[in-house]
């Protein structure tokens, strides 16, 4: 019986048309070899799009619209429609993206920023207005992505998920007192879920100012890791670097506070930021936990 790659269709719009493939050549009782026939490409390739591991073109959705003609030409519209889908995240990104929907556990370090999974939208939108010529519309795109990324922490099987933070970045200024008052109490309060642990480096030199990493495990399959830098980072793939970088993780694991220190700690400092500015963004505090998940990024 073959493996299939198990795909998470709310992941990416990757995911979502593979899944559609896979299901409408499944119930036509057509293999893979026959769908490349009338692309035309090889098995392999109807295979990697079909596990979401590459992107379809627009001479694969026509050939699918026409060896499923009961789908009413969904894919061409379907890819047509989610045109800017693949700018949402970093080209170089996109490979991890795809493996942290995917993952039983992920492992974060950050030392500059709050990771991209536990952004608020404020910040994130306040970050990515940062970026040299960017527009309201990148802004909007790249949003999306991140919001589409965090689904994954919402899920009823959710990863485990290990946060270390340099304690600098939760006083790093971005947004303004109200957005990180907001931002850092909503750390706070999904660092009280049963599967998130986060914890707060304070020590002032150690070897994670080298640079930031996130490491995703998925079940059956090596873990992958993915770099971070000015040029938009890089995918770790091989198995000694990923264990290396694992090793440095749990070094700076048993540098930081423990989980409930770190809780502390952090909603200290949104309560000072939340003085900071006369206590107004005490309401935006208390908003963050829901308003990412509820409005969306572009409301």
């Amino acid at each position: 019986m073959p493996r299939f790659r198990i795909l998470t269709p709310e992941a990416s719009p990757t995911h979502f048309f593979g899944s559609e493939v896979r299901r409408a050549r499944e119930e036509a009782g057509m293999s893979q070899a026959e769908l490349g026939d009338l692309v035309p490409c090889d098995k392999a390739t109807v295979s990697r799009v079909e596990a979401a591991l590459i992107p379809p073109d627009e001479a694969f959705a026509r050939a699918c619209d026409a060896a499923f003609p009961q789908m009413g030409g969904f894919f061409t519209r379907f890819l047509n429609d989610s045109g800017g889908w693949t700018a949402t995240v970093a080209p170089s990104f996109r490979p991890f993206a795809e493996d942290e929907a995917q993952a039983s556990a992920i492992f974060v370090f950050e030392n500059t920023l709050v990771p991209g999974l536990l952004q608020t939208a404020d910040y994130s939108r306040a970050l990515f207005a940062s970026y040299p010529g960017v527009t309201g519309s990148d802004i909007e795109s790249l949003l999306a992505g991140r919001h589409a990324r965090q689904a994954i922490l919402d899920r009823e099987d959710p990863p485990a998920m290990w946060a270390v933070i340099d304690e600098m970045v939760l006083h790093r200024d971005v947004g303004g007192p109200e957005v990180m008052a907001a931002q850092l109490r909503h750390l706070a309060d999904i660092a009280s879920r049963p599967r998130v642990t986060i914890q707060v480096l304070t020590t002032r030199v150690h070897v994670g100012v080298q640079g930031a990493v996130d490491i995703a495990e998925k079940p059956g399959a090596p873990a992958v890791a993915y770099l971070d830098d000015l040029a938009d980072g890089r995918l770790a793939n091989d198995r000694g670097t990923v264990e290396y970088l694992l090793d440095r993780f749990r070094h700076l694991q048993s540098e930081s506070l423990p989980a409930t220190a770190s809780r502390e700690l952090i909603g200290r400092l949104a309560e000072q930021r939340c003085e900071q500015n006369g206590g107004s963004a005490v309401t935006a505090a208390a908003r963050a936990a829901t308003a990412w998940k509820s409005a969306g990024p572009t409301a």
